[in-house]
């Protein structure tokens, strides 16, 4: 009898604050309000508030609580460690085909990822460049690098 009393005063007193929002020309957030104060009321009028009354005291009940805890848990779990892994089983598998059907061209390197040690392609004396001289080996590193 008290918890319906209650939720039909919370109701009441969400309902006079959304027409006050509504007075400020504020509809939407007033729509909101309204929707979220009769949400208590709905309660009470469908008898979950009896029925939660009647479960609060029911160890079976908690124990079934704590057996959908447990359930969200692991959904959770499972979910983060997709999302880490990059995906379902599916997911990776296409990635994986995709990446399979890329064609590279044969001379072409991987880029790298880390900081690794840079190594000079150019000899320590380099010659001056003679009027006849053959750049194959620079167009060659040229187009390794896709310039």
């Amino acid at each position: 009898m008290i918890a319906e009393t209650v939720c039909s005063a919370v109701a009441a007193a969400g309902l006079g604050i959304a027409v006050v929002t509504a007075y400020r020309k504020r509809f939407l957030a007033a729509t909101r309000i309204a929707a979220y104060s009769l949400v208590p009321l709905g309660l009470v009028m469908t008898g979950v508030v009896d029925w939660l009354a009647d479960t609060a005291f029911s160890p079976t009940a908690w124990a079934g609580f704590g057996v959908l805890g447990v359930s969200w848990l692991l959904f959770s779990t499972t979910r983060a460690v997709e999302r880490r892994r990059g995906g379902t089983r599916k997911d990776r598998k296409e990635a994986r085909a995709a990446a399979q059907s890329e064609a590279v061209a044969p001379a072409a390197s991987a880029p790298s990822l880390g900081p690794g040690s840079r190594q000079s392609t150019r000899p320590a004396t380099a010659p001056k460049a003679q009027a006849g001289e053959d750049f194959s080996d620079i167009e060659a590193i040229l187009k390794k690098h896709g310039i």
